[in-house]
């Protein structure tokens, strides 16, 4: 059975608040962004969580096609690491960086499915 996006997004957000990521929100975007379907944005605790979270969606994603980081390192230490799933993108951050880029004001037009603190 094909995973939907919704599907690939749950998992992302399983995985994350398995390992403690924080402030997890879930974005639906259909409709209004021509770049994906969902947003996954959550923070971690600093470069070396996001990181592990970013390898642990990598890993554990529900799609046929082998997810790749380009540049983990490099994003971690900017404090904001970017996983394109298709449909669906995940955003972790570090909290500072989180709140600079605004995202969920940025897309405030989406709707929020999921809040988790």
């Amino acid at each position: 059975m094909k995973s939907t996006s919704l599907d690939i997004a749950h998992n992302a957000i399983d995985t994350i608040t398995s390992m403690m990521a924080e402030s997890v929100v879930l974005i639906d975007l259909q409709g209004i962004s021509i770049i994906s379907d969902y947003y996954v944005i959550a923070t971690g605790t600093g470069e070396r969580h996001i990181k592990a979270l970013a390898r642990a969606v990598a890993d554990n994603i529900d799609i046929k096609r082998k997810i790749s980081i380009p540049d983990l390192d490099d994003q971690a230490k900017s404090g904001w690491v970017l996983l394109d799933l298709g449909d669906v993108m995940v955003h972790l951050f570090v909290g500072i960086q989180r709140e600079h880029y605004g995202l969920e004001t940025l897309w405030s037009e989406g709707k929020v499915v999921l809040r988790m603190q």
